[in-house]
């Protein structure tokens, strides 16, 4: 049985994007959450998502992993992008899409 860290860690090892965010793009439970959701649809790209609200251990323990604090966290080919204060600085740089278009 694995634990809520290995799963964590597979999540993003098998997601080329993927959002750990609190509720899902259609239904972004806070605003930092939308505005990353928003800046990703400008991009028109897939990407996977995780609702840390629907498993506290979940939100307990990516933190741990990704050694970030806060929510949301996106991840590209395995790595910590940022959350949304990053996310909004690197689009408004044009920055984001270099990482994102790789």
């Amino acid at each position: 049985m694995s634990t809520v860290k290995e799963q964590l860690q597979s999540v993003i090892a098998d997601n080329n994007i993927v959002l750990f965010m609190k509720g899902d793009p259609h239904q972004p439970q806070c605003g930092f959450s939308a505005r990353v959701v928003d800046i990703l649809k400008e991009y028109q790209i897939e990407f996977s998502y995780m609702d840390i609200l629907q498993d506290p251990e979940v939100r307990a323990t990516l933190p741990s992993v990704s050694d970030w604090p806060t929510f949301p966290q996106l991840f590209v080919k395995g790595e910590l992008v940022g959350g949304c204060d990053i996310i909004t600085e690197m689009h408004q740089a044009n920055e984001l899409k270099e990482i994102l278009g790789d």
